[in-house]
């Protein structure tokens, strides 16, 4: 399943070569989809495929950042072959373990302009030896790594839940950094595992039942429960107004990043391009802030951009410099030092 070009990377990769700048990464990303886009062209549509899915794009900005980038996934089906030649084609490396059922497929016709969804069919769950062999795959990957980061896939039950916690926590325990980025009961089984850096929007914040609603103050109390669930640090993003991290080093320290402001052209994968530039930034040796800093200048650009997942690693780390970082309500800080704030 892999090509000569995977095989060097994943040798370089064994072999401890990667740059003090680039970062070694395993991302958990248990089913991918294939898209199929329908576009209008200059006298004929045009037809294009891609591999999609929240593992995925991730994967490739963490790639586009130069991270040396392992995708661990279950492929099946006629659309797993597919994803298989076009994960291949991009720069990483791709482990994928033999799943029995297919991988799930949506079709999209923007010809007009909009987004008009044909058809969209969801990934089947693995069996337990398909899930056994993607756990196998992944644990070795992320060995080999300086950074794992946790992907979930729609819908929920393609694993079951308790997989994630096993996975944080073997990780864990073997001295190795785990950031994760999943709703529904596998964000509550991660927690139980333990993670370095959480991320989640405020949406996803109020949809879990963490928060009440989107005021500061309630976000602040939901990231003190966050931290006690099993999160080191915390990351939420609120769309335009600037994310909130809860950053637990001798003492815990509550920031807030404000980024440039752009008019967004698609605000979509915003998020898991700022997942992905954080986990690279960890992985580069960076603070959890600077790190931080790094995903929010991915994010940014990606909303200036159509496509998921895309932007160029200098365009991004240039516009880091222009991402502030300030505090937060020191009243808040000192109530999170003294364990004051809960949920």
């Amino acid at each position: 399943m892999r090509s000569r070009r995977s095989h060097r990377l994943l040798a370089g990769l064994r072999q401890g070569s990667s740059t003090a700048t680039s970062g070694r990464i395993a991302v958990f990303a248990p089913s991918p989809i294939l898209t199929v886009t329908i576009e209008r062209g200059a006298d004929r549509p045009e037809v294009h495929l891609h591999p999609g899915g929240q593992g995925f794009w991730v994967a490739r900005m963490a790639a586009n950042l130069g991270a040396e980038v392992i995708l661990c996934c279950a492929l099946a089906g006629e659309p797993g072959r597919v994803l298989a030649g076009l994960i291949e084609a991009e720069p990483l490396v791709l482990r994928g373990a033999d799943g029995g059922t297919s991988n799930g497929v949506y079709v999209h016709d923007r010809r007009s302009g909009d987004r008009v969804e044909i058809v969209s069919v969801e990934s089947y769950p693995l069996t337990r030896h398909e899930a056994d062999e993607l756990y196998g795959i992944t644990l070795g990957a992320a060995l080999d790594s300086d950074v794992t980061l946790i992907t979930g896939s729609q819908p929920h039950d393609v694993l079951e839940a308790d997989l994630y916690r096993r996975l944080a926590r073997d990780l864990r325990t073997n001295a190795k950094r785990v950031l994760a980025d999943l709703t529904g009961p596998p964000l509550h089984a991660v927690l139980r595992g333990g993670v370095e850096l959480l991320k989640l929007s405020s949406e996803e914040l109020v949809d879990e039942g963490f928060a009440a609603g989107h005021q500061l103050s309630e976000i602040v109390s939901a990231t003190s429960w966050l931290h006690e669930a099993g999160a080191r640090n915390v990351l939420i993003s609120r769309s335009a107004e600037p994310a909130i991290l809860l950053e637990h080093g001798a003492q815990p320290t509550l920031i807030e990043l404000v980024t440039p402001t752009f008019e967004p052209l698609d605000h979509r994968g915003a998020g898991d391009s700022m997942f992905a530039a954080t986990g690279v930034g960890l992985a580069r040796g960076m603070s959890a802030r600077q790190a931080v800093r790094l995903g929010m200048a991915a994010g940014a650009l990606n909303v200036t951009r159509r496509g998921l997942g895309t932007g160029t690693r200098r365009e991004i780390e240039r516009l880091a410099e222009h991402v502030t970082i300030q505090s937060v309500a020191p009243a808040w800080t000192e109530e999170l030092s003294d364990g004051g704030v809960c949920h």
